[in-house]
């Protein structure tokens, strides 16, 4: 299917979408739990927590971030607790279904570019009133079945794995025991490039590299650049961690790149695998809460505390971190 021979037209978000604002939660009174939170994130299809709060949405329907990373779309399948920072999306003359939100987040997260952190899309002033581009039919209307049968003729080859998918990935954490950061990792300052003095590049340039900045999205990529003289790109499988912008915001870097302001890079102290540097990385990134674009992590980060499993002499417990995370749905997909 093309869709250069389809007719486009633009239609009002207010006329086409029910938009409804979520609900305000304060997470820090909340227990872990099954309960998604959609928050203003960019990452983990917009889901920053798991609590054990009731939902607050059915599910069926996209999110999209007014506030925090702006412009940022998911569809949510399941039932889930929508922060106060989003709205969700439904139909208003048809039901939606995957296809077409799938179809519908692409051509929604195009608008990204218009806003940023200081720069909201205010729900009632704005977005009501934004228009989206859309394929039409004959009667003018969204072409929803063109929408749904276009994302059906994507090519792809769905993902398996050998590992179950019904067996239960709960934790008891109740032994877990406290580790600072600078226990597990040596916590280095960047190199602190400005994205602005390099040049652009294509990823096949042999003489490129990542530029790996605060954003919180694209594994903290933000730009693919030429090699710079006299400077040395940091070696492939550090972990780089936001100390402002997107405080936080923590990958593994498996290329070599260059480091922007504010990102520090946790060098392991001890051998680790990258199935370990996941896990370490995804308990890291759940403190996320405790800091905020006014709040950084540049001086407290090498004494945040991180609740990790501990073997019987108290030292963390690799082995069971690696274990548990090839035993994850897809888990076995993941090699290094």
């Amino acid at each position: 299917m093309n869709l250069d021979h389809k007719k486009w037209k633009e239609f009002v978000f207010d006329d086409i979408f029910y938009i409804e604002r979520g609900s305000s939660l304060y997470i820090t009174d909340c227990e872990n739990g099954s309960t998604p939170y959609a928050s203003a994130s960019a990452d983990n299809n917009g889901i920053s927590h798991y609590l054990a709060v009731p939902p607050n949405r059915t599910g069926n329907c996209i999110v999209v971030n007014y506030d925090g990373s702006v412009g940022e779309a998911f569809y949510q399948a399941e039932p889930f607790f929508a922060s106060e920072k989003i709205v969700t999306i439904t139909l208003k003359d048809t039901e939606l279904n995957v296809y077409i939100a799938l179809f519908l987040v692409t051509i929604i997260k195009q608008e990204k570019f218009r806003f940023s952190y200081g720069r909201k899309w205010a729900v009632n002033s704005v977005m009501r009133r934004s228009c989206i581009k859309l394929p039409a039919g004959p009667d003018d209307l969204p072409d929803w079945d063109f929408m749904e049968r276009y994302i059906k003729s994507l090519h792809y080859k769905p993902l398996s794995s050998s590992n179950r998918k019904d067996k239960s990935n709960a934790l008891d954490i109740s032994s877990w025991k406290e580790f600072a950061v600078n226990e597990l990792f040596e916590v280095r300052y960047g190199i602190n490039m400005e994205l602005n003095t390099c040049i652009p590049a294509d990823k096949n340039d042999p003489d490129s590299v990542n530029f790996v900045a605060r954003t919180e999205a694209n594994n903290g990529i933000s730009a693919r650049v030429r090699l710079v003289e006299g400077k040395t790109p940091q070696p492939a499988g550090l972990i780089t961690c936001a100390g402002g912008g997107s405080v936080l915001s923590t990958f593994l870097q498996e290329e070599p790149f260059y480091s922007g302001r504010d990102l520090y890079l946790l060098v392991p102290l001890q051998p680790m695998s990258k199935l370990v540097k996941l896990f370490c990385i995804t308990v890291l990134k759940a403190n996320k809460y405790r800091y905020s674009y006014g709040r950084q992590a540049n001086v407290t980060l090498p004494y945040l505390k991180l609740v990790l499993p501990a073997a019987s002499d108290g030292k963390p417990d690799f082995a069971f971190m690696e274990n548990y995370m090839k035993q994850l749905p897809y888990g076995d997909k993941i090699f290094g």
